[in-house]
């Protein structure tokens, strides 16, 4: 048989594709690789195992890890050749190793140590893949890390891989969630550590925001990282904020239970008046005869339901209807205008409360504060501080001590409607943005976020700022104490701090150009060891 049969066949399955030229340079390496492999199947296994010290100690005279990639790459295939017919326990189950590296697998961990995103397809083995690069760099003396989804999967692969890094003269380490401190500055000190994205994080989090020394401090290195479903991790979890927090010190609660009553009034009032608007909107938009004039009222009455009620299912089943879509659209532009600036206010003045979907936020109208309080409206007005003093530095006929006492009233009553509409905007958020089994679910007792990106719970996390304790008060569960932030940090801004990094996944080539953009990486589509006889067709959608 030809032997670069096998390389034809990789270079034709990537013709006219970007990355055929990485792949092309790849393939005389792959061949040294070879050579060298089968070479060291003459050596024992203790002369196999003296490989890494050797190398370890060429790194120290100044040989590249570049120079030492064939031989490095070549000792890991002949481990993992040596091991084939060997059991090892896995997860407390015994395993069989029964993997020797392909050449596209050796493509595969190239393009990672050269700090790239590999492009794998499900079932070409990406967990062997990152062998030859996490062993190549750990030649270099530092701590390298291989992230994975969830804690599972880091005990099983540092368990599974852990065997042949062992059997090499390498430590293993693993993280895993509730881990003692100095069990994980064990784990960080070993050559090769396992661990999830926010157990990384996390440490980070605590050794330069709560540690007070270096010796409480768990994190050796931020030096070379291949992250397994990067796609996920890097970008559809990148802005996900790891927030260490504890509890903050109030010196009195806020009036979540006394103000709820309130707004579940404004609420309800403003779902009837919502409902209606949407209702003789629809009967006058189904009319093909209705005038500009008359359509443009109407689709007014949408454009305040937007605004009061974002989330209104019959506003979002008109929004269906292409030509309503298309007016509405029209029409929203043109409030954003200036010369509309005063219609637009009007309009949101007709409702009680104003929702900004974009921002998330909320504000009581005028409107809403002589319902909630006929009798004395602006007591939901913040009172200005500022004319108030000099309207009391001003009064001749008072002395200082009369002048001290009337500013610490209005300052006494500063505060109070402070927290008081602080607490009215929260609980208008909790009712009108965040919806029960979408944002959040309640379990135990307990309100629990879900994560937006991944529909996955996330216990101990708390929205600040009050807002976590109004969905508390809107759900009827026990109100906790209001969190304070001691250190954050996104996913994101994490892994941008590392030296080395690379991912691996089935599916990077769609979001190229968001992994370039953010973490300078580019994507190489490793092609699979076998021609690939399916057919992917695109993707079809279908109204439910």
């Amino acid at each position: 048989m030809n032997p670069l049969a096998p390389f034809k066949t990789i270079l034709s399955s990537l013709k006219g594709r970007g990355y055929r030229k990485y792949i092309k340079r790849c393939v005389p390496i792959v061949k040294e690789i070879n050579s060298l492999e089968v070479e060291y199947q003459n050596l024992s296994d203790d002369e196999l195992r003296a490989k890494t010290p050797e190398f370890m100690e060429r790194f120290k005279k100044g040989e590249t890890l570049e120079q030492l990639l064939p031989e490095a790459f070549a000792v890991v295939k002949n481990c993992a050749r040596r091991m084939c017919g060997s059991s090892t326990m896995v997860c407390e189950q015994p395993l069989d190793w029964e993997m020797v590296h392909y050449d596209v697998q050796l493509i595969g961990g190239m393009a990672l140590h050269d700090r790239h995103i590999a492009e794998m397809a499900t079932g070409e083995g990406k967990t062997l893949v990152s062998t030859c690069p996490l062993y190549l760099n750990a030649l270099s003396g530092r701590n390298c890390q291989l992230v994975t989804v969830n804690d599972y999967l880091a005990r099983r692969d540092s368990q599974w891989m852990g065997a042949l890094f062992e059997w090499l003269g390498l430590k293993v380490g693993c993280i895993q969630n509730g881990m003692e401190p100095s069990m994980r500055h064990e784990m960080y000190s070993r050559h090769i550590t396992y661990g999830t994205a926010s157990e990384f994080g996390f440490d980070y989090l605590r050794d330069n925001g709560m540690a007070t020394c270096k010796e409480d401090q768990v994190q050796t290195d931020y030096y070379f990282c291949i992250i397994d479903e990067a796609d996920s991790i890097l970008v559809d979890e990148a802005r996900t904020p790891l927030i260490i927090s504890g509890p903050m010190r109030e010196d009195r609660p806020l009036p979540f239970m006394e103000m709820k009553p309130l707004v579940v009034k404004l609420f309800d009032t403003q779902i009837r008046e919502c409902n209606n608007l949407v209702s003789e909107a629809k009967r006058a938009l189904e009319d093909e005869n209705i005038s500009e004039e008359d359509a443009d009222e109407h689709i007014a009455r949408l454009y305040k339901v937007k605004k009061g009620m974002p989330s209104n299912k019959h506003l979002l089943r008109m929004m269906e209807v292409a030509h309503i879509r298309k007016k509405f659209e029209k029409f929203d532009l043109e409030m954003n205008s200036d010369y509309n600036k005063e219609r637009a206010h009007s309009l949101k003045e007709e409702l009680f409360y104003i929702i900004d979907e974009k921002n998330q936020q909320s504000d009581l109208t005028e409107k809403g504060r002589n319902l909630i309080n006929p009798t004395d409206p602006d007591g939901f007005v913040i009172p200005d501080l500022a004319t108030l003093y000099v309207e009391i530095d001003r009064d001749t006929d008072a002395d200082d001590d009369e002048k001290r006492r009337r500013k610490e009233e209005i300052e006494d009553d500063f505060q109070f409607k402070s927290e008081r509409i602080h607490t009215l905007s929260q609980l208008l958020r909790a009712y009108g943005l965040y919806e029960k089994n979408k944002e959040y679910v309640v379990q135990g007792g307990k309100v629990m976020i879900v994560d937006e990106n991944t529909g996955r719970l996330m216990p101990g996390r708390r929205w600040s700022n009050g807002l976590h304790q109004a969905v508390e008060a809107k759900e009827g569960v026990m109100i906790e104490k209001e969190t304070k932030t001691y250190a954050t940090i996104t996913i994101q801004n994490y892994f941008r701090m590392y030296e080395k990094l690379a991912g691996m996944t089935g599916t990077a080539e769609t979001e190229a150009g968001e992994f370039h953009d953010i973490y300078r990486l580019g994507v190489m589509v490793i092609p699979t060891h076998r021609p690939c006889v399916r057919d992917d067709l695109n993707d079809l959608m279908f109204k439910g």
